[in-house]
């Protein structure tokens, strides 16, 4: 069962229009499904066949059909797609780092300098 995501609302900018995305309890599949419509609103509003951006992306046209249905995809074909799209920069801004404080900013440069610990072996 998937649990649904709390409350959220992600605001975007493309061009001169300011959109805003409500994630409000909503569960992955819907969010996933809204996407998609969005993603196809898109392209169509460019003027663009799937064949278009698949060419411009260097992907197969079955991949932007499944990008724009749901289905699975590899994250990089997305990012392709987006930069096709000229909305790139919509998904370079998701997990840019919130820094509110100074202690925000250390614990950031803290925790990007921080390597993995290498497990003992059982030999040992």
């Amino acid at each position: 069962m998937v649990n649904a995501i709390p409350l959220c609302i992600i605001r975007f900018q493309h061009g001169s229009t300011l959109s805003t995305l409500d994630l409000s309890l909503s569960k992955s599949g819907e969010i996933v499904k809204r996407l998609c419509e969005r993603l196809r609103t898109e392209r169509l509003t460019q003027q663009m066949t799937q064949a278009d951006v698949a060419a411009r992306a260097g992907i197969g046209t079955n991949t932007v059909s499944n990008l724009e249905s749901g289905r699975n995809v590899g994250f990089e074909n997305l990012v392709r797609v987006a930069m096709v799209l000229g909305r790139a920069g919509e998904l370079e801004a998701l997990f840019m780092p919130k820094l509110e404080s100074i202690d925000d900013i250390r614990r950031y440069e803290e925790s990007s300098q921080r390597q993995r610990i290498k497990r003992k072996s059982r030999n040992a």
